[in-house]
């Protein structure tokens, strides 16, 4: 007889061996109803120049109404930010996205947000942005369309997920999961000198 903690154990698994991620998955993590999502393991994953692709278009309105394109920030390092109000462990990093933002700054390092999966309800993504104090834009990506952009770098239900592109436009490194002010500030510094490996 198969129990029914065996049965969503082998069920949580198969998830996990097919998106490669460690986490959880399930519509009881703040999840919109009918959605569910996986949440990593902050796994850092820093890409030699030679393997670095090239995002496809992202651009469009933000949460406050304005548009954004990254194309438009080549010569800067940015850092993407793919992010909901209803994800818990995205509600965790948000204070350490905003520190890095500030803290990289003067090195030119650019932010972007892309909040998806909201159903169409902008507001809660605002309201998200002024609980947190997030100064930097976010794509307001009602339809998952940037995160097609992203296809090959980011899961679709992987959130939240960081992705860092360089200054020449190609994406250099990723984080899956939650990620601390530390940890992105010193993957950014690792992309802008070169290396090859996170420190």
């Amino acid at each position: 007889m198969t129990t029914r903690r065996g049965a969503i154990a082998r069920v949580a698994g198969a998830v996990l061996a097919v998106v490669t991620l460690a986490g959880c998955s399930g519509s009881g993590n703040g999840a919109p109803a009918g959605q569910s999502f996986v949440a990593g393991d902050g796994a850092v994953t820093l890409l030699p120049p030679s393997q670095r692709p090239r995002p496809g278009t992202l651009r469009g309105a933000t949460v406050d109404g304005r548009t954004i394109d990254l194309a438009a920030q080549k010569g800067h390092a940015v850092v993407l930010n793919v992010w909901g109000s209803w994800c818990a462990p995205c509600q965790k990093e948000a204070p350490a996205l905003e520190k890095a933002s500030q803290e990289l700054a003067a090195e030119g390092v650019r932010f972007i947000g892309i909040n998806t999966r909201e159903n169409g309800n902008k507001d809660a993504a605002a309201a998200f942005q002024r609980a947190y104090g997030i100064t930097y834009p976010s794509l307001f990506d009602a339809g998952g369309d940037a995160l097609l952009a992203l296809r090959g770098a980011v899961s679709a239900n992987a959130i939240p997920t960081t992705v860092v592109v360089d200054p020449q436009g190609r994406i250099a490194a990723r984080i899956s999961g939650a990620t601390t002010t530390d940890t992105l500030v010193g993957l950014v510094d690792d992309v802008l000198a070169g290396r090859t490996q996170a420190s």
